[in-house]
């Protein structure tokens, strides 16, 4: 893929929003780490898209909606039932509903989250669940306030030898995404994060894939991998 010097900041916020093809999508990730002002804009991208992930509160769709919603589908397609594959855009009455009902396996995963840090002396402020784009579970983070936070990984990530994962959160718009470290290829680590203020409920965490020694911004710059709110424990 090549870009017009003067198309960088479009081509910043189609990376940033996951609109490139994947061959494109690498090999801007290629060139960030020789163009500087591509790393910029690409950090300028995800700071001014922060309220997509902030700004909407999560609804519960009712039992009268889900009815609405399934009224208003074609009718089944018997030939397609006969195989007994579930697609996750499978229309079909209560097939397609499955998908949906998927996501509810994070909640779980809190909770069995939540059970273990009830058996500890020492208890996290929050824990965060953190997904993919394909609603998976792929890391928990437990943040206790003081300065310091575990994240555990529950999925296995590649990571190119010149790469790194590195774990951030949003304390505020106004303090923009902190670093809270880098995992060195390990599935849980402890993070020796900088002195911020108390974790809040809500407060966004994610995990990049960025240049090897951590981003070169101290933002975000590389592709999200996972990405969740926290909540209290109980």
């Amino acid at each position: 893929m090549t870009y017009d010097r003067r198309d960088i900041l479009s081509i910043a916020d189609e990376y940033v929003l996951g609109l490139l093809e994947a061959a494109d999508a690498a090999e801007i990730e290629v060139a960030m780490e020789r163009d500087a002002d591509l790393r910029a804009a690409i950090a300028a991208s995800r700071e001014r898209f922060l309220p997509l992930d902030t700004g909407v509160s999560p609804a519960a769709a009712t039992e009268e909606l889900w009815q609405r919603i399934e009224a208003a589908l074609p009718a089944q397609d018997r030939s397609n039932s006969a195989s007994g594959i579930a697609n996750a855009n499978d229309n079909r009455k209560n097939g397609w509903r499955a998908a949906a009902i998927s996501a509810i396996a994070a909640t779980f995963v809190l909770a069995i989250g939540f059970a273990y840090s009830v058996t500890r002396t020492v208890e996290p402020l929050v824990v965060a669940v953190l997904i993919n784009e394909a609603g998976e579970v792929q890391a928990v983070v437990e943040d206790f306030g003081n300065e310091q936070a575990t994240i555990r990984l529950l999925a296995d990530f590649t990571v190119p030898r010149d790469k790194t994962i590195q774990v951030w959160t949003l304390p505020s718009r106004e303090m923009g995404p902190i670093s809270l470290g880098l995992i060195d290829g390990v599935r849980s680590a402890r993070l020796d994060g900088p002195a911020l203020p108390t974790p809040r409920n809500d407060q966004l965490y994610e995990i990049t894939l960025e240049q090897a020694g951590g981003s070169p911004t101290g933002r975000p710059t590389g592709p999200i991998l996972a990405k969740g709110l926290a909540k209290l424990p109980r």
